[in-house]
C-alpha cells in the first residue's frame, strides 16, 4: 500500500513519514511540500536521514495524490479540505488528524466521504481513544452530580485552543450525559461573574515548552474527585495510529469514520 504524507517539513509529518518508511507493510511513495520552499524533487529517504528511497517530495497536489493509495494529513483546515477534495476526485483513502475546523469547514470536509473512506480523529492514539470511551461511561454513571472540567496542555506553538482532543473528550462526556456540548460547554471563564453553573463542561488550556499533549478529565464531587489522565511522551503514538487507520481504511467502503471505529 502506497502512502503519501503532507506537511513533511513539520514535526508531525516527519514523524509519520519516518514510521511509514520503516514499516514492512506499507510504502512511503511521496510527500507534499510547499511550492518554492526548495525541497521539491528531493529524495524522501535522504531528507529523513536514511538511504535514498526513490520516493520524492513534490509540490504539485494532483501529482502527489495520484502517486498514493492513501494520504495521511496532519496539517491545517484549508489544506485538509483541499486534500479531501482531491482524494475524492482520485478515489484515495484519507486519514486526517487536523483540528481547528469551523462548523462549516467540518461539514464540507465530511461531505467528501460519500465518495471515499475518510478517517478523521482529533487524536490517533490508542490511549486517548480509550480515555474517550472511559470518559463517556463515567459521565453516564455520575451524570451531573459531579462537575466536569477538562484540562489540556500542549507546546507553546499550538494554535487552536481548546485542543481538538479536549473538545472530543468534552463531546464524549456530553454523549454520556445525554446533553449537547454546544449548550453546556464552557471554554472561557474569567471576571467576577464567572460562577460555575450546574451541568457545565468546562475547559482549560495551558501552553508552554515542548509538551506533546496532556489531557485530564476531572469529575469533581462533594468530598471526592475522579480524574482520568493521558500524557503523550512521543509523537510516534499518533503516527502509528494513523498508519493503522490507513491500512484499515483501504478495506472499507466510502464513509466518514473515526479512530474509535478503527480500534473497535
Amino acid at each position: 500500500m502506497k502512502i503519501g504524507v503532507t506537511g513533511i517539513t513539520g514535526r508531525m509529518g516527519r514523524t509519520i513519514a519516518t514510521l511509514v518508511l520503516q514499516d514492512p507493510v506499507v510504502e512511503l511513495s511521496s510527500a507534499l511540500v510547499r511550492q518554492g520552499g526548495g525541497q521539491e524533487g528531493g529524495d524522501l529517504g535522504e531528507f529523513l536521514g536514511f538511504e535514498k528511497s526513490g520516493a520524492k517530495m513534490v509540490s504539485d497536489v494532483d501529482q502527489f495524490v495520484q502517486s498514493c493509495d492513501a494520504i495521511i494529513d496532519f496539517s491545517a483546515p484549508n489544506l485538509s479540505l483541499e486534500m479531501a477534495a482531491k482524494c475524492a476526485q482520485f478515489k484515495k483513502v484519507l486519514v486526517c488528524g487536523t483540528t481547528g475546523f469551523s462548523d462549516a469547514e467540518k461539514t464540507k470536509f465530511s461531505s467528501y466521504s460519500k465518495d471515499i473512506a475518510i478517517i478523521w480523529s482529533s487524536n490517533m492514539s490508542l490511549g486517548v481513544n480509550l480515555l474517550m470511551n472511559l470518559a463517556e461511561k463515567v459521565a453516564h454513571i455520575l451524570h451531573d452530580d459531579f462537575d466536569v472540567e477538562i484540562v489540556e496542555m500542549h507546546h507553546k506553538n499550538k494554535i487552536d485552543a481548546p485542543s481538538g482532543t479536549a473538545l472530543s473528550l468534552g463531546a464524549a462526556v456530553a454523549q454520556g450525559r445525554g446533553v449537547d456540548l454546544k449548550i453546556v460547554g464552557k471554554t472561557t471563564r474569567s471576571g467576577k461573574e464567572a460562577k460555575r453553573e450546574k451541568g457545565e463542561i468546562g475547559f482549560a488550556s495551558l501552553r508552554g515548552g515542548d509538551v506533546i499533549g496532556d489531557h485530564s478529565v476531572i469529575f469533581a464531587g462533594d468530598g471526592e474527585r475522579v480524574e482520568l489522565i493521558h500524557k503523550a511522551s512521543s509523537r510516534d503514538i499518533f503516527a502509528k495510529g494513523a498508519v493503522r487507520a490507513a491500512i484499515w481504511g483501504s478495506a472499507k467502503q466510502a464513509g466518514f469514520y473515526s479512530m474509535r471505529d478503527v480500534l473497535s
